[in-house]
């Protein structure tokens, strides 16, 4: 199953994101697909083996069939552009993370520099959006969804790779905790205020879970970091629930 089987669940119930689109696919997709697919398995293969490089590419065509429904169904814009081709990009690179996973090669320095690359990207994509004028409420929430997922992803490799216990899974799962509630009731589907804050916690996470993945980092010290990124973590999740909770 698709690492994005859970977020796109919260996709089809979010009543913010019923933008109704055109039915077709955005121009430049399709391009962008095969890009992803290629870098996944190009990175898959270096951090693992060619047999579980061949799941990881499995799994982003799946992801990618997924997006490319989504965006018929909720993108209001006829081309694909740089911004969606770079959060896609990071999806990619997202997916080739899980291939070290499969092969048992989990954490260490190649993981840490492939995430990194992943993070750094994250400041492209919205400023690409911005300026060329497809920002959307589907661009938003796809790059907020691969953070997640990236997030997912790191946990489980600090979780294997490193000494710390299965606490640091807290730092992967939260995202997913706060969909299910939002299937369970309604109040939680809603749309939230923007928040410099808010984002800044994310960065705060996956940078914790970089850190993770480095061999340097003494277990006391991971334990440390994992405990302070899950603080500020449950403070911005609980924070936000007890807003829509009071606005329901």
């Amino acid at each position: 199953m698709p690492i994005f089987a859970v977020p796109i669940i919260s996709y089809l119930r979010r009543p913010a994101l019923m933008h109704v689109g055109d039915g077709r696919l955005p121009k430049g997709l399709p391009v962008a697909l095969i890009a992803g697919l290629v870098l996944t398995a190009t990175v898959g293969t270096f951090l693992g083996t060619a047999a579980a490089a061949s799941v990881g590419m499995a799994i982003f065509a799946l992801t990618g069939a997924g997006i490319a429904q989504l965006m018929r169904w909720h993108y209001p814009h006829r081309v694909f552009g740089g911004c969606n081709a770079v959060t896609l990009m990071r999806t990619a690179l997202t997916v080739a993370l899980i291939v070290p996973l499969i092969a048992g090669n989990p954490a260490g320095w190649w993981v840490a520099s492939v995430a990194g690359i992943a993070l750094i990207m994250d400041g492209i994509d919205g400023w690409l959006a911005r300026r060329s004028g497809l920002s959307s409420e589907f661009g938003a929430r796809f790059d907020m969804e691969v953070d997640a997922a990236l997030a997912l992803v790191l946990s489980l490799h600090a979780l294997v790779g490193s000494p710390i216990g299965p606490e640091v899974l807290l730092l992967g799962v939260m995202r997913y905790l706060f969909v299910l509630a939002g299937i369970c009731h309604h109040a939680f589907r809603q749309p939230l205020p923007p928040s410099f804050l808010r984002k800044a916690i994310c960065v705060m996470q996956l940078g914790a879970l970089i850190l993770l993945q480095l061999p340097m980092v003494s277990p006391d010290a991971g334990i440390i970091i994992g405990r302070i990124a899950a603080g500020a973590l449950i403070w911005s999740f609980g924070t936000d629930a007890i807003w829509l909770w009071r606005h329901r």
